[in-house]
């Protein structure tokens, strides 16, 4: 499980660095309006979440392999919970950069989302395939 987690660290670094340079880019050209100061964060934001979730899922699936699904829809219901209540609550406390903040949340939240999917179909697949 440990080489596991490192591996699915190293993609996770990889792939945040990709989306920083690409995020730098596309703020390069937009103006300052529509980007949101606290993108940098958002960053490192969703790696750490990303990264917590998937070593939960990593431990639950030794433990349960049969209930695998449940708690990986389990745990996402939980993470959109989460996610929503921090929108929220920085809507509600900085108004001015509420849009931007919002649209960066929203399309980080995809990315993640859609790697942490991937990368979690495709272990799921390889233990199937290759059991320990």
């Amino acid at each position: 499980m440990y080489l596991k987690y490192i591996n699915f660290l190293r993609k996770l670094l990889i792939y945040t660095i990709i989306l920083a340079v690409t995020g730098y880019v596309i703020v390069y050209f937009l103006p300052d309006k529509y980007i949101s100061k606290k993108l940098p964060y958002l960053y490192l934001f969703f790696m750490s979440i990303t990264g917590v979730v998937h070593y939960i899922l990593l431990r639950i699936s030794l433990k349960r392999e049969t209930s695998f699904a449940n708690y990986f829809m389990l745990l996402t219901f939980g993470k959109l919970i989460f996610f929503l209540s921090i929108i929220i609550i920085y809507a509600l406390i900085n108004r001015e950069d509420a849009p931007q903040f919002i649209i960066s949340f929203f399309i980080l939240y995809v990315f993640y989302t859609a790697f942490e999917v991937v990368l979690s179909l495709s272990q799921t697949k390889s233990r199937k395939e290759n059991p320990e």
